[in-house]
């Protein structure tokens, strides 16, 4: 009996969760597994932040439902962040929205503002919350290919005419996961501007936004003129601070767009721990002090990993922010092949391209969260599978 609806059928599998099984398996054979796959770093959460959780979770109230309006400490605390990181003053009732990881928030978000049969534009390699979510909604989904000579950037006006003005949603994500390319000023203002010419909901992802190297500044989308009117922007402390499996994020932006979000969310959850909510606040108000230290081990990381690949003779670019690595394959080679070749034979765990969509094909996402000397190690076993598929390393 076939029990499951069409969208849920249309659904790729979340590659992710099954390379953390495989991996599990391969451990327990006692294979020395390196994973440079998933986007979390074996990193200590604040100690802020987990003696704040230790005291709010002894006290009743915090135990009680946080429904949507959540923790107002935690959203005085989200203002305060925003104004002193980004230069923008927000609401912190009508323009915040505490969210259960942002993950949550931007597969909710297409239950928002889409019916059935609008557009949703979503970049291709991409978050698959982004295309999970819009599928779910019932959107008609319009891939925008990513293009290493386009910088990986979504120009929306490349598209046609007819999808632009039915366009009702686009999600934008820099620094990129999973390309770790950034996006110019100049490129954030046009984009707004059409936003507001077509009335397009402008959701961008900004996690990695403290990730970030050598003197460069991540922007708001919201520092921008005019975003307010059509943006909401989806930031986590999930990369920034060892804190993926807390589950605290949070949107901010358009009060309509955060309105819609709340009413949906309203469905489906009850609000994130209040004691979380109160660490969460606790952490943000030391953002910066915290943040430099996790910032310069992804730096060495990143320098290491960079250096060790180029002296295997695979090339790659040196990234300004995130903490991955967008490593192309020879021509010709499936990223999904030598990914689980790369595991099973080499105990090297890396995201196949294709698991961001079938524009990721052709590269491999490296994340550069584990030791140098590990990283050095990984190098060393990917120019091994590189010569087992026959590949003269300097075509990489």
């Amino acid at each position: 009996m076939n029990v499951l609806s069409q969208r849920v059928l249309r659904l790729p599998a979340y590659a992710v969760g099954q390379i953390a099984e495989r991996k599990r398996q391969l451990i327990a054979e006692g294979v020395d597994v390196i994973d440079l796959g998933a986007g979390d770093a074996n990193l200590a959460p604040p100690a802020v932040a987990v003696e704040s959780l230790h005291r709010a979770a002894q006290e009743r109230a915090m135990s009680r439902y946080a429904f949507q309006i959540g923790s107002l400490e935690f959203r005085d605390a989200v203002a305060r962040f925003m104004e002193r990181r980004f230069d923008v003053s927000v609401d912190q009732l009508s323009e915040i929205l505490p969210l259960i990881g942002s993950k949550e928030g931007l597969a909710h978000l297409p239950f928002a503002v889409l019916d059935p049969g609008d557009v949703c534009v979503v970049p291709e390699p991409g978050y698959p919350a982004y295309l999970g979510g819009a599928r779910l909604a019932g959107a008609d989904i319009e891939i925008f290919p990513l293009r290493p000579e386009a910088d990986f950037l979504v120009e929306l006006e490349d598209l046609s005419r007819e999808r632009l003005a039915g366009t009702k949603l686009v999600f934008l994500n820099y620094p990129n996961n999973p390309t770790a390319a950034v996006a110019p000023r100049d490129y954030l203002e046009r984009t707004v501007a059409i936003c507001r010419k077509h009335g397009i909901v402008l959701a961008y992802d900004n996690p990695y936004s403290e990730l970030t190297f050598d003197g460069y500044r991540a922007p708001s989308i919201l520092e921008i003129p005019g975003a307010r009117e059509v943006a909401v922007e989806f930031h986590s402390l999930s990369k920034s601070f060892g804190m993926t499996g807390w589950r605290l994020g949070w949107a901010v932006g358009n009060s309509d767009v955060i309105k819609g979000l709340s009413k949906v969310k309203s469905y489906v959850d009850a609000g994130a721990f209040l004691a979380v909510q109160r660490a969460g606040a606790a952490v943000l108000d030391r953002a910066e002090e915290l943040i430099a230290p996790v910032r310069e081990q992804f730096r060495v990381g990143r320098d290491a990993l960079v250096t060790a690949l180029r002296d295997v003779g695979i090339d790659c670019a040196l990234p300004r922010a995130t903490m991955y690595l967008w490593v192309r394959l020879p021509e010709g080679m499936p990223s999904g092949e030598f990914a689980r070749d790369l595991l099973e034979r080499e105990g090297l765990a890396v995201l196949a391209g294709s698991v961001f969509g079938e524009g990721g094909e052709g590269f491999v996402r490296l994340s550069f969260i584990v030791e140098p000397a590990r990283l050095r190690e990984a190098a060393v076993r990917m120019a091994r599978a590189l010569d087992r598929f026959g590949v003269a390393k300097g075509r990489a």
